[in-house]
């Protein structure tokens, strides 16, 4: 779990300034004190100042202390205390925090896995624009992981993500368009996202545009 929750980490680093002016001033304040504290190393104090700014009501805090709290940054007498911020950051509508939430619960880490919970997360975290909860939940609904099987539910949830710049998002509706799975087959709508996908340096992609545009040109008058 270390890599996602060090992406994780940095990611909420970068949001925090966007949420800076709609934040509680002071709580905004401490965690942005705790940001530099963090970059800076100091992790005591980082984790001293974002349980702070959680305790008073910061999302963005919540979730980083939570982060801390479960990559051993930052010790709590209460042996669940990662999990309590990380669930309070999500329910207050934190992305991130609805993600991460979701991908323990598919994989049982530190929670009874639960894959119509995980996959409630996702849909929570997708719907506000998260690109790998959309994957995520897409990659649930094409095999009926824990969701009914859906293919039309996973290619819209694809296809946002593949609007969003992610490139495997962008390979596999462009494979969906190519075979009509979820979607009205469309091979000149595959060929455009193969090669979004090829323009991201998908080597794969790249070749299946070629050959596909070389099977439109052969059918087109």
């Amino acid at each position: 779990m270390h890599r996602p929750l060090c992406r994780a980490l940095f990611c909420i680093t970068l949001a925090f300034g966007c949420a800076h002016a709609v934040a509680d001033t002071p709580a905004a304040a401490l965690a942005q004190n705790a940001i530099g504290a963090y970059e800076a190393g100091r992790h005591d104090e980082a984790a001293r100042l974002f349980e702070r700014a959680a305790r008073a009501g910061n999302r963005l805090a919540q979730f980083n202390y939570a982060m801390m709290l479960y990559r051993n940054e930052a010790q709590s007498r209460d042996a669940n205390a990662a999990w309590r911020w990380l669930r309070r950051a999500a329910g207050a509508g934190l992305p991130q925090a609805q993600f991460t939430l979701a991908r323990l619960y598919e994989r049982g880490d530190g929670v009874p896995k639960s894959l119509p919970t995980a996959a409630e997360w996702y849909r929570r975290a997708a719907g506000q624009g998260h690109v790998e909860a959309q994957v995520s939940l897409a990659s649930m609904y094409s095999v009926g992981h824990g969701v009914p099987l859906d293919a039309a539910t996973a290619a819209r949830w694809y296809l946002a993500a593949a609007r969003a710049g992610h490139v495997g998002a962008q390979h596999i509706i462009a494979s969906l368009y190519e075979t009509g799975n979820g979607v009205a087959a469309d091979r000149r709508l595959a060929a455009h996202w193969y090669l979004q996908a090829a323009q991201q340096g998908d080597a794969a992609a790249r070749e299946k545009h070629t050959a596909l545009m070389s099977q439109i040109d052969a059918t087109t008058p």
